[in-house]
């Protein structure tokens, strides 16, 4: 575990309350939280891990091409998404579940994405979904998107106007693959030149792919960020609350006009890299049930037993899993599939006779396998 002396935890493995030395000035943000803002944050956990069950399940059953389970990664995420207000942009990866459905996001407009029915899985400019922009599955490539419109809001004086009601800030979410791509690093060079309001999340789950952590960077990811100038915090990304209190401050930061910061959060994928991934020829069980003890909602479910939770909650939400997985998998059956044709809209703007041609032959072909003209 490439932990960082510094790294900020509030809570233990075990769920106990034990703020690391350097968590101090984040405990104002977790002190500010009620009891239902601790519980939302467990059921988030809770129901989206019931959810990325049911769609893994629904891979395997040939519902879908392919799944990117988010199994272990429950507390990064609904930490950071709950710390955004409103008005601020997210920019996923592509195992965001979590994030996505915080903002508002259908989940089973993931899955279409996932089943081959749309090209996006949700409009980004429907209020409805909560600023909340498409996955994105070049590695990177967000990075670039999100930092493009951090610098469009300093342009249009969006940030740093004094009005925290108002001002807007980007938090782009990628993994600890990502951060040797070029296009972060380059998002991270114009970010910190235009001082743009953004909040690069990386989510370090130890693996890109087949690939561990120790052989992509010889020195702690948190240290990148700080390369560029950029204020970076590592925090113990199976700790909600330590998620959340960290990016609360730094996306608090990154509005009020003080530039870029970075987080990495340390995780673990607990699950496959996709559904077409055997995670087992490269990592050993031990690594996995050493893992397994930090679980994030067992983690969280301790400390909020401890401060007096009701059985009746954990039933309640336990219920409400249920019935989120139940739904998701009643709809994804009910999807159906799209047209051979729909393969050819979009691709140009005009008529193409390229296209045309394709078109023609498509239909002739199917049409020969029509009975009686074999």
């Amino acid at each position: 575990m490439s932990e960082h002396p510094d790294v900020v935890r509030l809570l233990d493995a075990d769920g106990s309350f034990a703020p690391s030395a350097t968590a101090d000035e984040y405990l104002p943000y977790v002190e500010a939280l009620s009891d239902a803002d601790l519980e939302t944050f467990y059921r988030d956990m809770a129901v989206i891990r019931a959810f990325d069950q049911q769609a893994t399940h629904l891979q395997r059953q040939g519902q879908l091409a392919l799944w990117p389970p988010s199994f272990g990664q429950e507390a990064a995420q609904v930490g950071s998404a709950r710390a955004a207000r409103p008005q601020d942009h997210l920019f996923p990866s592509y195992r965001e579940h979590a994030v996505c459905r915080i903002r508002g996001v259908d989940p089973v407009d993931i899955i279409r994405l996932m089943r081959g029915l749309t090209h996006g899985g949700w409009d980004p400019t429907d209020p409805k979904n909560g600023n909340t922009h498409l996955y994105t599955l070049v590695l990177g490539a967000q990075t670039l998107h999100a930092t493009g419109l951090g610098m469009a809001m300093v342009f249009d004086g969006k940030c740093g106007t004094g009005d925290p009601d108002r001002d807007e800030a980007v938090m782009v979410y990628y993994g600890d693959g990502a951060s040797s791509q070029g296009d972060v690093h380059e998002s991270m060079v114009f970010a910190a030149s235009y001082r743009t309001p953004e909040v690069f999340f990386l989510q370090n789950n130890h693996w890109a792919i087949s690939v561990p952590v120790a052989t992509q960077s010889r020195a702690p990811l948190v240290q990148r960020g700080t390369g560029y100038g950029i204020p970076s915090v590592q925090v113990d990304g199976n700790d909600v609350l330590a998620s959340y209190a960290v990016t609360r401050r730094a996306l608090e930061e990154a509005r009020a006009g003080d530039g870029p910061r970075a987080i990495e959060a340390l995780t673990y994928r607990m699950g496959a890299h996709t559904t077409s991934d055997d995670p087992t020829k490269y990592r050993t069980s031990d690594e996995e049930e050493s893992w397994a003890r930090r679980d994030p909602i067992a983690r969280m479910r301790a400390y909020l037993e401890r401060r007096g939770a009701s059985a009746e909650f954990f039933a309640d939400v336990e219920a409400e899993s249920q019935a989120v997985a139940d739904d998701a998998r009643v709809r994804t059956n009910a999807l159906g599939g799209i047209g051979a044709e729909t393969m050819f809209a979009h691709v140009y703007s005009a008529d193409h006779p390229v296209i045309a041609e394709q078109r023609e032959w498509l239909a002739s072909y199917e049409a020969s396998f029509q009975e009686g003209d074999r």
